[in-house]
């Protein structure tokens, strides 16, 4: 099988190297040899330093495409444009893809997987979510025996990174940022990631697997970690909760659920211990229970392990027949439907609340008053009062479990006392049991 590499950065020159150095290894599994025999890359000096003089590098991908001695297409350069335009010629002209592209996925998917339904190829994006984590595989292939209930991930190694050194090094959001950038950890634009858009890609793309609904990452609810305060990383440790990145799928009666936002889990789950630039993903299946799936999400050899995956599945299929066995999303395409995606104010949570409010007396009553007209009660309450009694205290607290919009309305009236001088923070605590 000759494959066409569109892309010799970082992940390409991965792939390159797997499928070379490991070439032997994947021989011994399927009996195929596996080459890299064309290169497209605007920088044909970085491609020729990058890879051996026997492959053919070509500026242009479109010459990379119409190439006949070319099976198999692997898109690495990202983005949504000339990406979708590549992989959908890619497809039309009867080659497999193989993409590690989340953003295409979770934008175009619908539309690529039904071009390579119509051309008896395969469109496969193991490397599009979590790296070198194969949950795409998992949740299609390995739960297929599972009404899967719910998937939570800690999908960006970017924002994880920079939650684990608030929290262990008492950096500011700004500062820990700073550092991931020097470290390599967050581009020099970090907006995708720290705003959570990375992880609503990836969100969406295992919702679209996990319940068997159509993709549609306009539907989802994003909520970045830029408007978090370290004192909140602080007042959950104290609360027993560590907060992270979460990227969530889940299923109710009345449609799903598909969210991302900075969450308050228990310390004592195991992904809430996930540190550093890791990854992990929790699927909970109505058979199986939970399961947990634990890696790199990101660099060089952890994605092109994916990507190479992939490539090895589609040559496995290519042996015992030319149509496609296993579904794109996991369901028969007849059976992919609409679901209703649940707005943020219809979800039932509980809730982490800080307010700073002066220091008389009455005002916690005050508080209490407005819940308890509300139905809703107060789980966990602290003060903190400082030594400096000209700044307002700290309040804190945990809520029973309730809608979010009744929440909403508590915080608005709260607001709107006189002895309250600060902006409500509020956060989601998601129990995953």
């Amino acid at each position: 099988m000759n494959v066409g590499l569109i892309g010799i950065g970082t992940v390409g020159g991965g792939t390159y190297k797997v499928l070379t150095e490991n070439f032997q290894e994947i021989f011994n599994k399927i009996g195929i040899e596996i080459k890299v025999t064309h290169v497209a890359d605007k920088d044909v000096g970085l491609a020729e330093k990058s890879v051996d003089k026997s492959v053919k590098i070509v500026p242009d991908a479109f010459e990379l495409i119409a190439n006949k001695d070319v099976d198999l297409v692997v898109e690495l350069i990202g983005g949504t444009s000339i990406a979708k335009d590549l992989v959908k010629s890619a497809l039309t002209n009867g080659k497999h893809v193989v993409t590690a592209n989340k953003a295409l996925i979770a934008t175009y998917g619908e539309e690529l997987f039904q071009v390579a339904d119509e051309n008896k190829v395969v469109l496969a994006y193991e490397a599009a979510v979590a790296g070198g984590i194969p949950i795409i595989k998992a949740l299609r292939e390995g739960l297929a025996g599972n009404k899967i209930e719910w998937v939570a991930g800690i999908v960006n190694g970017t924002t994880n990174y920079i939650l684990t050194e608030m929290k262990d090094n008492d950096l500011s959001f700004d500062t820990a940022l700073k550092q991931a950038q020097e470290l390599g950890f967050a581009e020099a634009d970090p907006t995708f990631d720290i705003e959570g858009v990375d992880a609503a890609h990836k969100i969406t793309i295992m919702a679209s697997i996990a319940f068997g609904i159509p993709i549609n990452f306009d539907a989802v609810f994003i909520e970045g970690i830029n408007g978090l305060d370290q004192k909140d990383i602080s007042y959950a440790e104290e609360l027993g909760y560590r907060i992270k990145l979460l990227a969530l799928a889940k299923l109710e009666e009345r449609g799903v659920e598909v969210r991302v936002h900075p969450t308050l889990i228990p310390e004592s789950r195991l992904v809430a211990n996930v540190s550093g630039p890791m990854n992990a993903v929790l699927v909970k299946g109505n058979m199986v229970g939970p399961t947990l799936y634990y890696g790199a999400g990101a660099g060089a050899e952890p994605t092109a392990s994916a990507v190479v995956a992939d490539i090895i599945d589609i040559a496995r299929q290519s042996q015992i027949s030319n149509k496609p066995f296993i579904p794109s999303l996991g369901f028969m395409t007849n059976q992919i439907k609409e679901k209703e995606i649940l707005s943020i104010d219809d979800i039932n949570s509980e809730f982490y609340l800080r307010l700073s409010m002066k220091n008389q007396a009455g005002s916690l009553a005050k508080i209490t008053k407005i819940f308890a007209s509300h139905n809703i009660s107060i789980d966990a309450m602290t003060q903190k009062v400082e030594h400096n009694q000209s700044i307002d205290p700290d309040i804190f607290l945990v809520t029973s479990k309730t809608k979010e919009s009744i929440v909403n309305e508590i915080i608005e009236e709260i607001e709107a006392f006189s002895d309250n001088n600060h902006k409500i923070i509020k956060l989601r605590i998601e129990e995953l049991k």
